[in-house]
């Protein structure tokens, strides 16, 4: 049975003026520029500052702001229209061309924004540039450049050879054997850079050393080569006493055998990636471009935001000029209504946008500052160990904001000091309790643990047993798994992936 009844609910709804800030506080400096850029091509009622700034005051928008809803109100009210009036007074088909109002000429100051990029061979193309140098059929050559394309950006040939002759049968009509494009991959594999279309790790480095080898029969070399071809398994888990007694070498426990001790550093020196090399120049470099600066001048600190390529945006005067002239007009059609609400909409959504970048500007610089002062003695120098435990709510708490919004402003922000440039997140983190009883931050233990790997044996590297000990004798009582899970975020390995001979 249907009822009707009123009810009374309280609810919180975010504006679209708090939703566009939201979004803006959690983009880093790049993005924001490129988020300009999109809002000045969508709003027609947004430019750029041109000139300078105190030329361009807030008259426009205090007359705006006093007069546009009784004016706007007495335009709709309004029966009569001025016959004299014309919306193609406002838009002027003989504007001067924009290419006449650029210049080409630069000055030797002038700051280059772009990143230049190597306009070098590609990986295929530089192994199909070594193929045109065999003398081979047509067949041959087609079948070896199926096999070049099938190899990978890190120079391997991962698929199996009975599907590439399914491939050739199926797409190019090609009939061939497993054998047949076996033959045509060794060739390829004598390519520059070595060990480029291995099926595996071990072949790409034998591939390497058999080069080698052939080039200065090394005897460290030959070592170097029945290791991988025999003993690879025993490698990669660093045995080395299994890999000397296979090879019938000396006790490598007493470190005097420097024939093994070299062909291992021979097999380190090879590159287990070879197509990395050919592919290093294509790829476009990641910059990190700091949202805070950082200046100790004699140990007081100042803080600024980057703003440095950041445009000066205000309202365009030639829409706030037209919505004047608009309610001045006393026009009644349906069209220049339309025309009048397209206009105000669009100045409307220039203010908030500016208010939005203004307000979001203010938001990080105070939670910054907030954070450089609960950090003070770390900023000072830049040692980990002074860095106090603080999580989001300290913060939060500190500049009254919501902890939602100090991590959109900690997430992918970097600040730029004096000792490196930083990711906000990184100061960020747990407390733990010494046996003095202090709150001590997970950073400064994680700092002494790298230390102590640092200084430890390489032929007998601490394991997360014996850091925990010393650790526990520096007065931090931490749990030997606690330990290894510190050392996994450092992305330090095991104490048997970090033995050297």
């Amino acid at each position: 049975m249907l009822k009707q009844s009123l009810q009374q609910k309280l609810l919180q709804k975010l504006s679209p003026q708090q939703i566009q800030l939201m979004k803006l506080l959690q983009i880093p400096t790049v993005g924001l520029e490129q988020r300009i850029k999109e809002e000045l091509e969508i709003n027609p009622a947004l430019e750029e500052l041109e000139g300078d700034q105190d030329d361009y005051k807030n008259e426009e928008d205090d007359e705006f702001s006093n007069t546009e809803d009784e004016e706007v109100e007495g335009f709709e009210d309004s029966e009569h229209s001025r016959d004299d009036f014309s919306l193609d007074e406002f838009i002027d088909d003989d504007e001067i061309p924009s290419y006449k109002l650029n210049i080409k000429n630069s000055g030797e100051d002038d700051e280059r924004k772009d990143i230049p990029i190597s306009g070098t061979l590609s990986f295929q193309d530089y192994l199909s540039t070594q193929l045109g140098l065999l003398v081979l059929d047509d067949e041959h050559y087609q079948i070896a450049e199926f096999l070049i394309g099938n190899i990978d950006d890190d120079g391997y040939m991962r698929r199996e050879l009975a599907a590439l002759v399914d491939d050739l049968a199926f797409t190019q009509n090609i009939n061939t054997t497993e054998k047949e494009l076996e033959e045509l991959l060794k060739l390829i594999q004598e390519f520059d850079p070595p060990g480029i279309g291995a099926r595996n790790l071990q072949e790409c480095l034998d591939l390497q050393l058999k080069r080698k080898y052939k080039e200065t029969h090394d005897p460290v070399v030959k070592i170097a080569m029945m290791i991988v071809e025999q003993n690879m398994e025993e490698f990669s888990k660093k045995h080395f006493e299994k890999i000397a007694k296979k090879l019938d070498l000396e006790d490598v426990e007493e470190g005097d055998d420097q024939l093994l001790k070299d062909a291992i550093h021979e097999i380190l020196k090879l590159n287990p990636r070879p197509g990395n090399s050919m592919n290093e120049g294509q790829r476009s470099i990641q910059h990190i471009i700091p949202d805070f600066i950082l200046h100790n001048s004699d140990g007081e600190l100042e803080l600024s935001i980057n703003s440095k390529n950041m445009p000066e945006l205000r309202v365009s005067k030639s829409y706030m000029e037209m919505l004047a002239e608009y309610s001045k007009s006393k026009l009644a059609s349906k069209d220049k209504k339309e025309a009048v609400q397209f206009v105000k909409q669009k100045i409307e959504g220039a203010k908030w946008f500016i208010d939005a970048i203004n307000q979001r500007q203010h938001t990080l610089v105070t939670t910054m500052q907030a954070i450089i002062d609960y950090q003070y003695e770390y900023f000072q120098e830049g040692d980990e160990t002074k860095m106090k435990p603080m999580i989001l709510k300290d913060i939060a708490d500190k500049v009254g904001l919501d902890i939602s919004t100090v991590s959109r402003v900690a997430n992918s922000k970097y600040i730029q000091t004096n000792f490196g440039t930083l990711l906000l997140k990184s100061f960020f983190s747990e407390s733990l309790s010494n046996d003095q009883g202090e709150e001590v931050s997970t950073r400064e233990v994680k700092k002494i643990l790298e230390d102590c790997i640092a200084a430890e044996k390489k032929g007998k590297p601490l394991t997360d047993e014996k850091l925990a000990k010393i650790l526990k004798e520096k007065g931090y009582n931490i749990a030997r798994r606690t330990v290894a899970k510190y050392r996994e975020q450092l992305n330090i390995p095991v104490a048997r992936m970090r033995k050297e001979i």
